[in-house]
C-alpha cells in the first residue's frame, strides 16, 4: 500500500565557488562552464527522462549568477566576437592566439588534462593519442639535449585539437549525442574554426537553456528547488566561532576571538541569496541547504526569522545532537531516529539528516561497480530500511544528500546508465516512494530535539574548515579585511557605488571554499589554485577599500600535498 512506503528524499547539491578574479576580472578556473555541460545538463536530462522521479535540487546563488554570466558572456563571442573573461573559451574560439613560449603551451596542457583520465581522456583514442604524442617527443629530447625543447617543434593546430578535444570530453551524454558533437567526433582531427565555433554554439546553448530547464522542472512540481546561502559563507562560523567547540573541543580557534558583525553578515548572505534565487526560479524556496550542512541553533534560528520551512544536515550532527539531548538506546544505536525531522524547542523548523552511508555508497562505491548491480545493492539497502521501519516507514524519510557534480566523472558514461537505472526502480518498488523535503513538512511528523550539537555534513564537526594552522590563518586574514572594511564604512570614504562594489567582493572571500582546500591532506595543485585564489580576493577587497593590501597577502598560506578521494572534491563520511 501506498501509505506504507518509505519516503526516500535525493537532495543534489549544486554548487562552485567565484572564479572570478574580482567582481570583474578573469576566471581563474573554468569548472562553472565544465560542470554544466557535463553534469548540471545531465542531472537534469535524467529528470526530464523520467517525469514520475521526484527529488530535490539545491543550487548555490553564486553558482546561479556564474552560469548566467557565462551563458551572457558566450552568446556575445558567437554574435559579436568579443572575448570573453575565461582564458580557455578564449584559446577555443581562436580569440587568443596559441602562446610561441614552451611556458605557456605547456599550461594548455596541464590544463587540458584536468579530468579523471581513466573516464574521460582514456576512452578518446585520438585524445589520448595527442598526448601520447608530447610524452614521446619529451622522452625523445631526454635522449638528444639538443631538442630538449619539443613544445616548440609543435604546431597551432596540435595545441588547438587538444582544447578541442578537451572539452568534447567535458561533454555530457546529453550534449554528446547531438549531431554537431558527434560530427566533431567523428572527424577527430584538425578541428578548424568552424568546427570549433559549433562546439561554442553547443556550450552557448546548453548554458543559456540550463536554469530554465530547472525552471520548468520545479513548475511541473517534479523537482524542489532550494537554495544555499549566497556566496556559500559556513553560517554558524560567520555567527560565532563558538560553535566549532561542541564537536571540536580541544581544536584551535582562529587568533580573533570573533567574525566581526558575522550574525549580520549571516543575515546578509541570506537575504541576497533569497533575492538571486527568487530572480532565477521566480518562487521563494522553502528550504535551505546550509552551506556544507553547517548548522546550529544560531543558524536554524536564522532560518526561521526568514520563513523557511526545513534544512538539512548530515548523520554526525544527528548523533552528536541526539546524545548532547540525552536520547540513548535502539531508536539511535539502530538509526531508526535517523530516519525522522527533527524539530528545536521554539523552531518551526524541519531538521533532516542524510544517511552517510547511503550517501557515500554513491559518492565513492559504486563508480567500480557494474551499473545494475550498483542499483540493485543500493535498491536492498533501501528497502531492507522500510522492512525494517515495517508499518512506520511512511512515517519515516530517508535522505540521500551529495554534489550533483563531482562524482559522476568516476562513473562510465558520466553515471547514465547507473542514474537512470536508479531513477526507474526507485519508483518501481514496491516498499519506496521518492519524495521532496517540503511535501513531507505536514505529512511526517517530527521529533523534538532538546539540543543541537553544531557541525556540517562532514564528520559531524567544522574540521573542514576551522581548527587547524592553515584554516585558521585563513580565518585571521579574512577578520582582518573585515575590519579594514568596517574602518571604511564608518568613516564614509566609500560612495554608495564603492561600498557595493566592496560589499560584494567581502561575501566573495567569506564563502567556504577557500578553507575546504587550506590544509597537508589535500592534493598540492588544488591547494595552489584555491589558496592563491583566496589571497587575489582579499587583495581586491583592499583595493577596493583604497588601501594597501598586506604583505601576508603575496605568502602562500597553504602547501597540500596529498592525494585524496575524488581529486579532494568530497569527503568520506564511512
Amino acid at each position: 500500500m501506498e501509505k506504507n512506503k518509505l519516503n526516500v528524499v535525493l537532495c543534489w547539491h549544486m554548487h562552485q565557488p567565484w572564479y572570478r578574479n574580482g567582481l570583474e576580472g578573469e576566471y581563474r578556473l573554468p569548472w562553472v562552464y565544465l560542470h554544466a555541460i557535463k553534469d548540471y545538463s545531465d542531472m537534469a536530462m535524467h529528470l526530464e527522462r523520467h517525469p514520475e522521479m521526484r527529488a530535490v535540487v539545491n543550487f548555490a546563488p553564486v553558482l546561479l549568477e556564474q552560469l548566467d554570466d557565462y551563458a551572457q558572456q558566450l552568446q556575445a563571442l558567437l554574435q559579436t566576437g568579443r572575448p570573453t573573461k575565461d582564458p580557455l573559451l578564449n584559446l577555443l574560439a581562436g580569440i587568443t592566439a596559441i602562446p610561441a613560449d614552451e611556458a605557456g603551451r605547456s599550461i594548455i596542457l596541464q590544463d587540458c588534462q584536468r579530468a579523471h583520465a581513466p573516464r574521460m581522456i582514456q576512452p578518446w583514442t585520438a585524445f589520448q593519442s595527442l598526448l601520447d604524442m608530447v610524452g614521446a617527443a619529451e622522452a625523445a629530447g631526454a635522449k638528444h639535449p639538443k631538442y630538449k625543447h619539443p613544445l616548440l617543434y609543435l604546431g597551432d593546430q596540435y595545441f588547438l585539437d587538444v582544447i578541442t578535444w578537451y572539452h568534447l570530453a567535458w561533454l555530457g551524454q546529453s550534449l554528446r549525442q547531438q549531431a554537431a558533437v558527434q560530427a566533431l567526433i567523428t572527424k577527430a582531427q584538425l578541428f578548424n574554426q568552424l568546427d570549433r565555433y559549433q562546439l561554442l554554439e553547443v556550450i552557448a546553448n546548453c548554458l543559456s537553456e540550463l536554469i530554465p530547464r530547472y525552471r520548468a522542472l520545479a513548475e511541473r512540481d517534479q523537482v524542489e528547488l532550494s537554495m544555499t546561502p549566497y556566496m556559500h559563507p559556513i553560517i554558524p562560523l560567520l555567527q560565532d566561532f563558538s560553535n566549532m567547540k561542541c564537536a571540536l573541543p580541544s581544536s584551535p580557534s582562529p587568533q580573533a576571538e570573533f567574525y566581526p558583525e558575522g550574525r549580520e553578515r549571516a543575515r546578509w548572505h541570506m537575504q541576497r541569496g533569497l533575492e538571486c534565487f527568487e530572480k532565477y526560479f521566480g518562487r521563494r524556496p522553502q528550504g535551505v541547504w546550509l552551506s556544507e550542512g553547517g548548522i546550529s541553533a544560531s543558524a536554524v534560528a536564522l532560518l526561521d526569522e526568514f520563513g523557511i520551512r526545513w534544512t538539512a544536515s548530515g548523520e554526525g550532527v544527528w548523533r552528536n545532537s541526539s546524545h548532547l539531548s540525552g536520547y540513548y538506546g535502539e531508536a539511535i544505536d539502530s538509526k531508526r531516529d535517523l530516519f525522522k525531522p527533527h524539530r528545536l524547542p521554539d523552531s518551526e523548523v524541519r531538521m533532516h539528516f542524510r544517511d552517510d552511508g547511503l550517501s557515500d555508497l554513491i559518492g565513492f562505491k559504486y563508480s567500480n561497480w557494474n551499473a545494475n548491480d550498483a542499483v540493485k545493492d543500493f535498491i536492498q539497502h533501501l528497502e531492507n530500511t522500510a522492512q525494517f521501519l515495517d508499518t512506520e516507514a511512511s512515517q519515516h524519510t530517508l535522505a540521500i544528500i551529495l554534489d550533483g557534480e563531482n562524482a559522476w566523472e568516476y562513473y562510465p558514461n558520466n553515471a547514465v546508465d547507473f542514474l537512470d537505472q536508479l531513477y526507474a526502480e526507485l519508483n518501481q518498488s514496491a516498499l519506496l516512494k521518492t519524495a521532496c523535503f517540503a511535501d513531507l513538512y505536514d505529512s511526517v511528523p517530527s521529533k523534538d530535539l532538546a539540543k543541537l550539537c553544531a557541525g556540517s555534513w562532514v564528520y559531524g564537526s567544522f574540521s573542514t574548515w576551522i581548527g587547524s594552522e592553515d584554516k585558521n590563518r585563513g580565518w585571521d586574514y579574512l577578520v582582518a579585511a573585515k575590519h579594514a572594511y568596517d574602518q571604511a564604512i564608518t568613516a564614509k570614504r566609500l560612495s554608495s557605488e564603492q561600498e557595493y562594489q566592496a560589499t560584494q567582493q567581502l561575501a566573495i572571500c567569506e564563502g567556504s571554499d577557500w578553507f575546504w582546500w587550506f590544509g597537508d591532506y589535500n592534493p598540492s595543485e588544488s591547494v595552489r589554485d584555491f589558496e592563491r585564489l583566496f589571497r587575489l580576493q582579499l587583495k581586491q577587497l583592499y583595493h577596493l577599500l583604497s588601501l594597501e593590501p598586506p604583505t601576508h597577502l603575496d605568502i602562500p598560506l597553504s602547501q597540500g600535498g596529498q592525494g585524496a578521494d575524488n581529486a579532494g572534491t568530497m569527503r568520506r563520511n564511512t
